[in-house]
């Protein structure tokens, strides 16, 4: 599935205005092929020109002022013709950012999500994960490969939550999401932090801005890379940087071997 060596990952920037410097910053030290980007609160309109015209990648941009939105920056390395971005039927509040990405041998359905929190509103929540899995089996159906990260706004079993911040029937952890996320990656699609780090309880990724949590590495695991099988065979690492940034998220990033 792949013909060169590559490196994806996602951030949930929460805000990207208040977080330019740092994310040109990552960009530059990282240097990854594919970039998902969430909560990006902010419209072309509004984006500095840095950012709307990043040097070496092909960026495309869904979002308004103040909620939500997301990012999907592709190497102009891995692609050498601008992408069509797009968005599914399901989407809403800008969430998810698509394009189909040739490279290597034949062509990737490459997308940034990000999925509502619920906590508002549960039903919404639930109706997008039914959507996206919905998406998922339609693409499977035709034999498409899949490529999607992001914050997915679930921690999938008890092993991604620490135990302190664990509590009855609390949104991200019910049984419901909990079953459509599983369902979704039962889809021949493969988590690739925890397949790479199968029992990993300190394998985090974002962090209740108090009480230091962060610095205390006492989170929840809801940022995701998932990919089709033969894309997922060639992951090699899958790491979270916490340290990195003043978002409440932790970049998550991937290897793929050539």
């Amino acid at each position: 599935m792949i013909g060169r060596s590559m490196k994806i990952a996602t951030w949930n920037v929460n805000g990207i205005r208040a977080r330019q410097g740092q994310l040109l910053e990552w960009l530059a030290t990282e240097t990854p092929d594919i970039v998902c980007l969430q909560e990006i609160k902010a419209n072309l309109d509004q984006l500095p020109f840095e950012l709307r015209d990043l040097e070496g990648y092909w960026a495309g941009w869904h979002g308004e002022k103040g909620y939500s939105g997301v990012g999907l920056l592709v190497s102009k390395t891995l692609v050498t013709t601008p992408p069509v971005f797009t968005h599914p039927a399901f989407d809403f509040e800008q969430r998810v950012i698509s394009a189909v990405l040739d490279f290597g041998q034949g062509p990737v359905v490459t997308s940034s999500f990000y999925v509502p929190n619920g906590g508002k509103d549960y039903a919404a929540k639930i109706r997008f994960l039914t959507d996206m899995d919905a998406w998922a089996a339609e693409h499977q159906a035709a034999g498409r490969a899949l490529l999607f990260a992001g914050d997915l706004n679930v921690a999938l079993t008890e092993l991604d939550i620490h135990p302190k911040e664990r509590k009855l029937n609390q949104v991200g952890t019910r049984d419901d999401e909990r079953a459509l996320i599983s369902r979704l990656l039962s889809r021949g699609l493969v988590d690739i932090a925890r397949t790479l780090h199968p029992a990993d309880d300190a394998l985090f990724t974002w962090w209740a801005p108090w009480r230091n949590l962060k610095q205390r590495n006492i989170g929840w695991r809801i940022d995701y890379i998932v990919a089709s099988p033969l894309l997922a065979a060639n992951a090699t690492t899958c790491v979270v940087q916490r340290e990195f940034g003043t978002s409440d998220h932790g970049p998550v990033v991937a290897t793929f071997a050539g």
